[in-house]
């Protein structure tokens, strides 16, 4: 699977070059902050719903490619969906990513967010990747809350 592999390495380098959504909201009614203490990894995720639905997202921040490819999938991933649909799927990327390394991943129903699978080979890299979808879960719950990988 070396070309699964190279092709996923695109997609996260392709992210971080040109990260989709890095904007700030004009009038987000929900936001949060997370950050990453042993990378250095900062996000702010806002977010603006209509009603149930995701109208807008975006975030601000730096960090290692990791965390800026994985906030960058995950805005393209949720835009549109409802609450229910993002929290399925934070569900379902926390599973791959916390997943021993040769665990299968279900490409089909991931879609351009299985290139972060690769991070489970590096324990330490889980956090960066993970911490954009911890951030987004605390957006959709609250007004204003921070989060940390610590």
């Amino acid at each position: 699977m070396p070309e699964l592999s190279d092709l996923y390495q695109q997609i996260i380098v392709e992210h971080n070059r040109s990260p989709r959504n890095f904007k700030k909201l004009p009038h987000p009614t929900n936001a949060a902050e997370g950050s990453n203490p042993l990378c250095g990894d900062q996000i702010r995720l806002e977010v603006t719903l209509d009603g149930d639905r995701i109208a807008d997202i975006g975030f601000q921040g730096s960090g290692c490619a990791i965390s800026q490819a994985s906030a960058s999938l995950l805005t393209g991933a949720v835009l549109g969906k409802t609450r229910a649909d993002a929290e399925a799927l934070f569900q379902a990327v926390h599973a791959m990513l916390t997943a021993v390394p040769d665990a299968p991943v279900d490409a089909a129903k991931l879609g351009k967010l299985a290139a972060l699978a690769g991070v489970r080979r590096f324990p330490v890299r889980v956090k960066c990747a993970s911490l954009p979808w911890h951030t987004l879960r605390a957006a959709l719950e609250t007004a204003a809350k921070s989060v940390t990988t610590e």
